[in-house]
């Protein structure tokens, strides 16, 4: 473990904007000797050196660029719509790549730009929040933040750094800039092409604008923050001051501290807003040796977080296929001829809070004592302008602080105070994250799982996501390589950490602190690469492999932000990992079509747990509607397929008997995380046979039969049309394939999908490449005009994978395949 803080080779100059450490690298060394040996050839050319001083020279640096080299890109739709862009460099990848995105997308991210600009209020009114989807047509609502538009903007105007973010990626690589620059092309290209012909959300919309390049920076720099910045974004909003108002006296102490509701917020990532299932298949399990990886990423599906499927191709430097996220314009999850890759979301802890202590002297309490040194805090003034019913625009403005270490943060009742003695900041280094890009350039690259472990050490640009892949060798990788503070475990043991719960550490000594730049070191967090398989489902990283758990380093461990080990696993894991280790008890060597059933498996977990103790129960009582009810879960298949009968009453009673304390007879063995806990307790039995006739009561109040087919109550309306949907809730029931719905049960059903299974990709590989089977649920497009807007539902309804075409000879030989050049 670290004790002095990790700088990747792609944050070296980052380091310039705290005015420490700035070391260019050499491509900007090298384009700064090229520019002045440039100049001074052109003065001694003329003549001029010695005439007219470096001064007239100087005037050279005035002069225009020469003109880039012209933009161009074939864009190319196999079936369902898939984009495959193929350009001669990354400017020309990301024009086709955003001339593609908007055809099927523009009013989604039009309409999010607004956002990360900080002007929803402009357009839409301050009080109102973010554009739900209406008429299933689009949302951007995000699933991290619940604010006002007006309180939105404040914090992305008052959060977001742009010019730190233009710095950052100034000193990045020129592949990640190249990108940027031709993704605004490609996307102003698009709205000149379609002016006036757009989809009808947003068509002739005022707010539907050129972008530019400093917009993509806002653009991911959103993405950085799910699990982090904007988990705090109300805290930060609270913390900025009106800069008209009188200030009020600042409380004498801070409250008492409470860390529940930040422990509440990291919890809700992945059990309401973000989670996923990873598989790697290894050449021990492989029926050809060779590597098998199923991403099955549970995603949003109507914010702007949604995937969109894409190829991107530069011959013989860059070839990756998969999904992009919203506006990140690379490929995130996908493969390559040798190496394919997923993520899921994390437990590590991305962020820390560190307590200042204010130097009683300044009655604003905006100077702070580090290492009793007074320093003043950093502030930050921005306006923000609202449309009124009345058609006028009302300005205010709002003032954030900054200390060396974050933002400053209130949140009262939390004991978050802005007192005279202390005030609380948020540490987040994904803040000025600008490595995302050039992360994903890397992965994309790799040829090997090793190469792909290279690539996340020298970047470290992953904001909050695992990482978990299989090559065609045959190897496989579980790596949390996501950006973390650096605070060994030691750090947690001392008397720097002042508030556990908050993970609040000393600000007033420079010791504690971790460094602006200060990441931890993917090569010292947890990592594994194994020939037999990898998984992870959103739990810690202590359980990757049953035969191997990781704990890290002796004596301390992995630094406590990465997670908890020896902890009791969540229900889903537990099925994903039951599934494989019963293959590998029969010895039976896997196919890709092996791992497609076992994404869709729809066993659900704690029905084979609690079931057999719990029909026994309901026997033994005189309860005649009882008996029936457990008659009817005994028929069950204990599965969430559109078929099974007894799956919808299984979730009504299990949402409310899966909270019931002491409910186990086997508990929890951390030597044994996969069959631990299980079996109903016979003490139980009384609360859950309460729980189950309460659901009973519920269903027969409704008049919806206890036995009533899972697909007639859980669909996804698109058109007018209703799409049954296969698949339970994950977590809390234990099915592997997760999928949420809008609303409780109804007369009519569970309303349509909120998140869930999103994109699923089961890769293999043979002598010629990759082999790739897949589906994006909700389609390409949030347009219900389009052809490509529900076209993979009933595809992913009837389990019906569809080719990836990875070669040029297969992607010319889909029946859909049709291609366009553009250029400028």
């Amino acid at each position: 473990m670290l004790n002095t803080p990790y700088v990747p080779e792609a944050m070296m100059t980052a380091a310039s904007s705290s005015g420490r450490h700035s070391h260019p690298t050499k491509d900007v060394i090298m384009r700064h000797v090229a520019s002045n040996s440039l100049q001074l050839r052109c003065c001694a050319a003329l003549g001029l050196v010695v005439a007219l001083g470096l001064g007239a020279c100087g005037k050279l640096d005035e002069t225009e660029p020469s003109p880039k080299p012209e933009l161009r890109a074939e864009v190319a739709r196999t079936s369902h719509g898939v984009a495959h862009i193929r350009a001669d460099d990354f400017r020309g990848i990301g024009y086709g790549l955003a001339y593609a995105y908007a055809q099927d997308n523009v009013c989604m991210f039009a309409d999010s730009v607004l956002t990360v600009r900080g002007e929803r209020s402009r357009f839409f009114g301050g009080e109102t929040r973010a554009t739900e989807p209406v008429n299933g047509e689009y949302g951007v609502a995000s699933d991290f933040m619940d604010l006002s538009n007006e309180d939105s903007d404040f914090f992305f105007k008052g959060y977001l750094d742009s010019e730190q973010l233009k710095r950052g990626y100034d000193t990045g690589s020129q592949e990640a800039r190249d990108l940027l620059e031709g993704y605004v092309a490609g996307y102003n290209r698009y709205l000149r092409d379609y002016a006036g012909k757009m989809p009808a959300a947003c068509n002739k919309a005022a707010w539907v604008r050129p972008i530019s390049v400093e917009d993509m920076h806002l653009v991911l720099a959103e993405k950085a923050l799910h699990a982090s910045g904007q988990v705090f974004a109300k805290e930060i909003v609270a913390g900025a001051r009106d800069p008209t108002a009188v200030l009020a006296p600042l409380r004498s102490e801070a409250g008492k501290p409470d860390g529940a509701f930040l422990q509440e917020r990291l919890a809700k990532l992945t059990r309401e807003q973000l989670g996923s299932n990873a598989l790697a298949i290894g050449k021990d399990l492989s029926v050809n040796r060779r590597g098998i990886l199923l991403g099955n990423p549970h995603y949003p599906w109507t914010s702007t977080d949604r995937f969109y499927q894409a190829h991107l191709t530069i011959p013989g430097h860059y070839d990756a296929m998969g999904v992009i996220l919203g506006g990140i314009p690379v490929i995130v999850i996908g493969f390559n001829k040798d190496i394919a890759w997923t993520h899921t979301v994390t437990t590590a802890v991305h962020f820390t809070t560190f307590r200042l202590a204010i130097d009683a002297r300044d009655q604003s309490g905006t100077t702070y004592l580090s290492d009793g040194v007074p320093t003043r805090m950093t502030a930050k003034t921005v306006s923000v302008d609202s449309l009124q019913p009345d058609g006028s625009t009302r300005t205010r403005s709002k003032t954030f602080y900054f200390s060396k270490h974050g933002a400053v943060i209130v949140k009262p009742d939390a004991g978050l105070d802005w007192a005279r003695s202390s005030v609380s900041v948020l540490a987040d280094p994904n803040r000025n994250n600008t490595r995302l890009i050039e992360q994903w350039i890397g992965i994309g690259k790799a040829r090997s799982v090793e190469e792909l472990k290279t690539a996340l050490g020298r970047t470290v640009g992953l904001p909050w996501v695992n990482t978990i892949a299989a090559d065609r060798a045959g190897h496989t990788l579980f790596a949390d390589a996501s950006v973390v503070p650096n605070v060994p475990p030691e750090r947690f043991a001392s008397d720097c950490l002042v508030v556990p719960p908050l993970l609040m550490f000393d600000g007033a000594r420079g010791s504690c602190d971790w460094a602006p730049a200060g990441i931890m070191a993917p090569a010292n967090g947890p990592w594994t690469v194994r020939t037999d398989y990898v998984g992870n489902s959103n739990d810690s990283f202590w359980l990757t492999n049953p035969r191997g758990l990781l704990t890290g380093p002796a004596p301390h461990g992995f630094s406590p932000l990465y997670g908890r080990v020896r902890n009791e696993q969540k229900l889903r894991t537990r099925i994903g990992f039951k599934q494989m280790e019963e293959i590998m008890a029969s010895k039976v060597r896997l196919q890709l079509g092996d791992v497609q059933q076992l994404a869709f498996a729809n066993r659900v977990h704690a029905a084979e747990l609690v079931l057999p103790d719990l029909v026994r129960a309901c026997r033994g009582t005189a309860d005649s509607q009882l008996v029936k009810a457990c008659d009817m879960l005994a028929a069950w298949d204990m599965k969430a397929d559109l078929d099974s009968r007894g799956g919808v009453l299984f979730r009504e009673f299990w949402t409310s008997a899966s909270l019931i304390d002491d409910k186990w007879e086997v508990p929890f063995d951390a030597n044994d995380p996969v069959n631990t806990p299980r079996r109903m307790r016979a003490a139980a039995a009384p609360a859950m046979l309460a729980a189950l006739r309460a659901a009973v009561q519920k269903l027969e109040a409704m008049n919806v039969p206890l036995d009533v087919r899972l697909g007639d109550y859980q669909v996804e309306t698109r058109n007018g049309q209703r799409v049954p949907i296969h698949g339970a809730i994950g977590d809390v029931d234990g099915s592997y394939n997760s999928i949420h719905m809008s609303r409780e049960l109804g007369r009519t059903g569970y309303g349509n999908v909120r998140w869930g299974t999103s994109y699923v990709q089961a890769v293999g590989f043979d002598d010629a490449g990759p082999v790739a089977q897949g589906m994006l649920l909700y389609g390409q497009s949030v347009d219900p005009a389009s052809q490509y807007y529900a076209d993979q539902l009933t595809m992913y309804s009837q389990k019906r994978w569809m080719d990836l075409p990875f070669t040029e000879a297969r992607i010319k030989a889909d029946p859909a395949y049709k291609s366009t050049l553009i250029s400028e």
